[in-house]
């Protein structure tokens, strides 16, 4: 189905795109070590700087989370299931409880972020960084988790699985 496709290519795209930036917090840290305790030298912005990318890396894999079925599943109850009956068993946790929640997500981090970009929130400590870009990804990171649901829900009803692909 071609909206499932699209919709798991986006979120696929985000995953990939996002492990650069586990690189790049690693890179600050190990930076930060080494000229901690080779130089003497600690730097003031690093740990402020790993915790914000730290929060932006953690919050938008929601999606691709979910696109993997990477996210903590309890399946005591339905793994003794027929799949037709798990499937519409699953379907029904979407409905009655992952979209409302992913829609109260999307809904109340918009408030949340709007409020941060108006205020020129920042945050407090050795440097002042920006906090309304981690606030504006929880946003996007609900509408990806958002429209994955949509996806996994699309592939129950057509009793369809899209192949899962590893690395």
């Amino acid at each position: 189905m071609p909206i499932v496709r699209l919709i798991d290519g986006i979120n696929e795209i985000v995953g990939r795109i996002l492990s650069v930036v586990a690189l790049i917090f690693a890179g600050i840290i190990i930076y930060d070590v080494f000229m901690r305790y080779v130089f003497g030298q600690p730097t003031r912005w690093a740990f402020d700087v790993t915790k914000q990318l730290y929060g932006f890396y953690f919050i938008m894999l929601g999606g691709y989370a979910l696109r993997h079925q990477a996210h903590v599943r309890v399946d005591l109850l339905t793994a003794r299931l027929r799949p037709a009956i798990r499937r519409w068993v699953d379907l029904a946790g979407y409905v009655i409880f992952f979209f409302p929640f992913a829609w109260i997500f999307a809904n109340r981090s918009w408030t949340f972020a709007m409020t941060s970009w108006r205020q020129g929130e920042v945050t407090y400590g050795a440097v002042a960084l920006p906090v309304y870009p981690l606030k504006m990804a929880m946003f996007v990171a609900a509408c990806l988790l958002l429209i994955q649901g949509v996806s996994e829900a699309l592939k129950l009803v057509l009793n369809r699985e899209e192949p899962r692909h590893v690395g």
